[in-house]
């Protein structure tokens, strides 16, 4: 629908931020408002960032991009649990040497196998199985992984896929323990990265502690990490206004909201960023009347886009495709060539008389409307969208 890069996070002005790198103190733990209560702590088996956020501590990947780095790109992916890859020169064989001495938060070695493990689970090879596999589509192209000894492990792809580097990068993306069922990793995740996982209450808190044998000397900096499960946004700014949290959750803060709280905390610090967040109307177009291409048409050409920024974002958003959009972008559409997909002109009235014109085509009109249900998460990020297309349709 529109793709958002209007970010706010708010920080109070703690040393450890504000002061310069060689004044920072070891120590402490940060607080973080989280905006949602998640399924479970699987990275893997979970559709949204609100499992990546306060887990992507706990577990590493063979491969990460620079955390140093704003924008995402294939020359940005650096060393994680591999120290190094290499290409076959077919291009269909990826090797990864992997860092030796690295344990699994219990005490077990890290080796090969745990890589091998997880692509079993992640297409369905192996005798332990994932609840749900999201990102499954990911690895259609990886026709199997094999490891040769402990400390080296090999992707074997059926086509070349240079592109695969960006996918293992992710937050999505963790390696899983060979020795730890996935119903465990649901509830007590077992990692090898800089945090451990605590404590789980659903509605209530996520609570990570420091790794004392992390791999990286002198990492974390931080003693532990408590993120507070607060959806509605107003009782969240309020909590950080009364120093409740270190932290907003960055989705939750709009414009007006930066106002006030910047009224209410003059010390605060606020980081206003990139994002490549969206908001979306998904079909199910195998389901009678949606697999109607001229219906879905239809509903595509009603959506006044611009307005959802004018409203939610007081007009610091742009209008994307699938892909973010140029300058912030690497991938996405040139503005020119967007305008040319249906509902994307930007002459609203124009695109609405077309709708009309497709559903009087199909039968509707004012004595025959289409009746719609729409559901989305019970989040004010999800809600208030929710409600203008409502109205818009």
């Amino acid at each position: 629908m529109f793709r958002t890069q209007y970010v706010a996070a708010l920080m109070l002005a703690l040393g450890v931020i504000a002061a310069p790198a060689f004044a920072q103190k070891p120590g402490g733990t940060l607080r973080v408002q989280h905006w949602d209560s998640p399924a479970s702590m699987s990275i893997l088996e979970e559709a949204t960032y609100s499992v990546v956020v306060p887990m992507m501590g706990v577990m590493s990947n063979l491969v990460i991009y620079d955390q140093h780095v704003a924008q995402n790109s294939l020359k940005d992916v650096v060393p994680d649990l591999a120290e190094s890859w290499s290409w076959s020169e077919d291009g269909k064989d990826l090797t990864f040497k992997l860092r030796q001495g690295v344990k699994w938060h219990d005490g077990m070695p890290f080796t090969a196998a745990d890589v091998k493990c997880t692509f079993d689970l992640l297409q369905g090879k192996g005798d332990a199985k994932l609840r749900a596999n999201p990102r499954k589509e990911w690895w259609q192209n990886v026709d199997s992984v094999s490891a040769n000894g402990d400390f080296e492990a090999v992707i074997h792809l059926k086509r070349p896929q240079p592109a695969l580097l960006t996918l293992l990068a992710s937050g999505y993306s963790p390696i899983y323990p060979c020795h730890v069922p996935p119903a465990q990793m649901r509830t007590h995740p077992i990692g090898t990265g800089p945090f451990k996982f605590v404590d789980y209450k659903p509605n209530e808190y996520i609570k990570v502690a420091k790794n004392p044998d992390y791999w990286k000397p002198g990492r974390p900096y931080l003693d532990g990490i408590e993120y507070d499960i607060v959806p509605n946004r107003s009782t969240a700014l309020l909590g950080f206004a009364a120093g409740q949290y270190d932290v907003t959750w960055p989705y939750s803060v709009t414009p007006p909201l930066v106002r006030d709280v910047k009224k209410q905390k003059p010390d605060a610090i606020c980081i206003t960023a990139t994002d490549n967040g969206t908001t979306n109307l998904l079909l199910n177009r195998d389901a009678p009347p949606f697999n109607n291409p001229d219906l879905r048409k239809a509903l595509a050409l009603t959506i006044d886009r611009k307005s959802f920024i004018d409203i939610l974002t007081e007009g610091k958003a742009k209008i994307g495709g699938a892909m973010l959009p140029p300058p912030a972008g690497l991938w996405g559409m040139p503005e020119e060539m967007l305008r040319t997909i249906p509902g994307y002109d930007p002459d609203v009235q124009k695109n609405r008389e077309a709708a009309r014109a497709l559903m009087q085509k199909l039968g509707y009109g004012p004595d025959k409307k289409l009746e719609l249900k729409v559901s989305t998460r019970n989040i004010p990020t999800f809600r208030d969208p929710a409600i203008i297309m409502i109205d818009q349709l």
